[in-house]
């Protein structure tokens, strides 16, 4: 079956077709570093992640580019507030989302350009903008004239003439209100760089179309990012490359929120979870459970609860996984997916269906286990290594089961030990030897920790 995305330009599902067989280009707009990664900002970074494995598993070879904004008007802010070297604050920040990436098992990306790398790609394509009549420069300011550009506001699918455009301090000599800054002029005590219109700094759309274009040319298949991205960013990304000369991205891919409370996930809001906190209390593992496995294109209320219900779903997982194992030995992944689940994945990055087949699979396996019967146990956990390779979620990849010196991933040690016992436990309740569970029960409180029963199963924590 061809793979199909839902398209935000063309606001329905599309068939993909790459436009070099057997390849995928994708841009995806990475991290702004102004802060500490939040749970919301690494889900694009796990939804893309998956993206990328599904190509890959289809045999496509994947160009993955993720870029890094490391100068913005608010790590100019922060310099001044804190006293300390804008670039200190972005690299320190940059490296605490890379911790963030790895800790929940994103592959890295090919290509990772910061914007200040590439300010003479950017000049470049302001030159050819203004030769074009595209844009002009004023008081040390470039900006980019939507009216020149007839497509401008299709993706977001807005009117021009009700368009109300963000601006920034400073940006002063626009012929149109609603035209947006490609370069800032340089202000006393901020960091610029020189170019043919004065001192100054890029503005936050130019750096992705000039970087896109150095790394994957004037065309290529894929761009992504948040949802919240579509309009001013992705908007204007889309007018300076095709306007230059660009054929720019093909299909446009978009990830919804982390919410809370009904509100976007964000720093500004005071509602941010950070990576490094959560990564302390819950697995890496279950987080990426947790933020993977709903579709991308549907809102994630976050939730205390939501993580507990997805930590005793995937306990449900790693309990066959490792029952299979001391049963047979290390069993490598299949070749292939379940039909079932390929098809799930082909249909726009079907993860909530994938994940279905998945349980449905870990249910054979246990019920083949009861019945010992080892080969059909044993064929069903390399159906479900394949699988949850796919997602990233394999507990037996050397990335979650070896090497590791975290605490989280001794909990995981742990964790499997006290599901076997549990799972004595409830063998002995469903023979009715109600002696002996209250027996294990009251041996594992002895060590610490507290038995929960719920209506998905024994959940045990430390008491």
């Amino acid at each position: 079956m061809t793979i199909r995305l839902y398209d935000t330009s063309a606001r329905q599902i599309r068939d993909f077709t790459p436009l070099v067989p057997g390849c995928v280009s994708i841009y995806l707009c990475g991290a702004t570093v102004q802060a500490a990664p939040h749970i919301g900002h690494i889900r694009s970074g796990l939804n893309f992640d998956i993206m990328r494995r599904w190509f890959s598993h289809r045999g496509y070879d994947v160009t993955f580019v993720r870029n890094v904004t490391d100068i913005d008007d608010k790590i100019i802010k922060k310099s001044a507030e804190q006293g300390r070297p804008w670039w200190s604050i972005g690299y320190a920040n940059e490296v605490a989302f890379n911790e963030a990436y790895d800790a929940l098992g994103c592959l890295r990306p090919t290509y990772e350009p910061r914007a200040t790398g590439h300010i003479p790609e950017m000049i470049e394509m302001m030159r050819g903008l203004i030769e074009r009549g595209h844009a002009y420069a004023a008081d040390g300011n470039v900006y980019f004239d939507v009216r020149s550009f007839p497509g401008y506001l299709e993706l977001s699918n807005q009117e021009l003439d009700s368009l109300r455009q963000p601006s920034g301090e400073g940006e002063t000599g626009k012929r149109d209100a609603r035209d947006f800054a490609m370069w800032k002029a340089a202000k006393e005590g901020e960091p610029s760089w020189e170019t043919p219109w004065g001192r100054g700094r890029p503005g936050w759309h130019l750096e992705c179309s000039a970087m896109a274009h150095k790394y994957l040319g004037s065309a290529f298949d894929i761009h992504g990012g948040g949802v919240d991205l579509v309009f001013p960013h992705h908007e204007n990304e889309i007018a300076q490359a095709k306007a230059f000369g660009d054929d720019f991205a093909m299909y446009w891919a978009h990830n919804a929120w982390v919410t809370m409370s009904g509100e976007k996930m964000s720093k500004s809001l005071g509602n941010s979870v950070l990576v490094s906190e959560m990564v302390k209390r819950w697995r890496p593992i279950v987080l990426r459970y947790y933020l993977g496995t709903p579709h991308y294109r549907s809102m994630i209320e976050y939730s205390e609860e939501a993580l507990h219900e997805a930590e005793a779903a995937f306990a449900r997982i790693e309990g066959f996984v490792q029952r299979v194992v001391e049963k047979a030995g290390t069993v490598e992944p299949a070749a292939e997916v379940p039909p079932a689940f390929a098809e799930a994945m082909d249909d726009d990055l079907g993860v909530p269906q994938a994940l279905a087949i998945v349980h449905t699979t870990v249910r054979q396996g246990n019920s083949a286990l009861t019945a010992d019967d080892k080969e059909a146990a044993v064929a069903r956990l390399a159906e479900l290594r394949a699988m949850l390779g796919v997602l990233g979620l394999d507990p037996l990849d050397e990335r979650w089961s070896g090497g590791a010196e975290r605490g989280e991933d001794l909990h995981g040690v742990v964790d499997s030990l006290v599901r076997l016992v549990l799972d004595q436990r409830q063998a002995a309740r469903g023979r009715k030897d109600y002696a002996t569970a209250d027996a294990i029960r009251d041996q594992l409180q002895q060590s610490g920790l507290a038995i929960e029963d719920t209506p998905s199963g024994p959940r045990w924590s430390l008491s």
